[in-house]
């Protein structure tokens, strides 16, 4: 047994011990970290029952024998089974909030929660979000962080799966906010016929084929439904794109996260005028239309 791993050992050597085992073992880092020392500790301060707002104080905390073996079993599992630490730990955070996560779903991780944190200035005065429509809601964190920076509002989470429409009923719950956030079981808008809303938002399946097939080990821990999106990675962009404007408010406006698929829903309709949105944390494959520019979509100007 290494001395990182030995009685007295501190919660930074765990984290630099875990860290190492990581990048030996090259697992991969894109569900909500993206590296092994964030990896490692996220799995340090879950298993040793830590607050992260502590940090760096507890760093020299030495850890007990049961809060010492929790850590080095997650770490085995991480390393073993390739799965991804938000389903070891069934938490992330996102858009500064923490929801329930499990294999049911995919991780949150879409750059759209900037987009949140801003109560989606400057594209939209937020006072005039009355409703907004969440589609492929997965865990509910955008629907659900939404509500949260935009008391005003009254959200329709909705998603094909049941399993994840389960999850996002858990997330709502945790919140208080059952009677503004509603999940709906909803194939894109066929369960939300006739309504309107001034903000759409949805980071649908995108992912082609090919880019499917090359993805590494712990996106195979991911629900294939919430990846997959038909041989080009597009077949639920085109539908939202061809309908969307009927369920748009005049001023509303509607934002996709399409991730790698960029360039090929460029190449698909070279005559829309996507707004390509730039964010402080990285990330892209967000486009942005006004309700005014899918109507012209809708009238054949594609």
């Amino acid at each position: 047994m290494s001395r990182e791993t030995s009685p007295g050992v501190t919660v930074r050597q765990l984290i630099e011990y875990g860290a190492r085992a990581f990048e030996s073992a090259r697992l991969w880092f894109g569900h909500g970290t993206d590296n092994a020392v964030d990896e490692a500790a996220e799995l340090v301060f879950f298993a040793a029952g830590l607050r992260h707002e502590d940090a760096p104080i507890v760093y020299e905390t030495t850890l007990n024998e049961q809060q010492r073996a929790r850590v080095l079993e997650l770490f085995d599992r991480r390393i073993r089974e390739r799965i991804p630490a938000a389903y070891l730990t069934n938490r992330m955070w996102f858009a500064g909030y923490e929801f329930h996560v499990d294999e049911r779903v995919l991780v949150p991780r879409s750059p759209i929660a900037e987009l949140i944190e801003a109560r989606y200035e400057p594209w939209i005065d937020p006072d005039r979000i009355e409703r907004l429509l969440d589609i492929g809601t997965g865990s509910g964190c955008i629907a659900i962080a939404s509500a949260l920076v935009l008391p005003q509002a009254q959200v329709d989470a909705v998603d094909v799966s049941d399993d994840a429409l389960a999850v996002a009923a858990i997330n709502i719950a945790r919140y208080g906010l059952q009677t503004r956030v509603r999940a709906l079981r909803s194939d894109v808008f066929d369960g939300v016929q006739g309504k309107r809303y001034d903000v759409i938002v949805s980071n649908p399946p995108y992912v082609g084929d090919e880019e499917l097939a090359s993805l590494p080990p712990e996106y195979a821990r991911e629900p294939r439904v919430g990846l997959h999106g038909g041989q080009d990675g597009l077949e639920i962009v085109h539908r939202i794109l061809r309908e969307a404007a009927h369920y748009l408010t005049p001023h509303g406006i509607l934002i996709v996260e399409v991730g790698n698929s960029e360039e090929t829903l460029v190449a698909a309709y070279p005559k829309v005028p996507f707004t390509w949105l730039e964010f402080e944390r990285g990330g892209g494959g967000v486009f942005l239309l006004t309700a005014d520019e899918l109507r012209q979509l809708t009238q054949g100007r594609r």
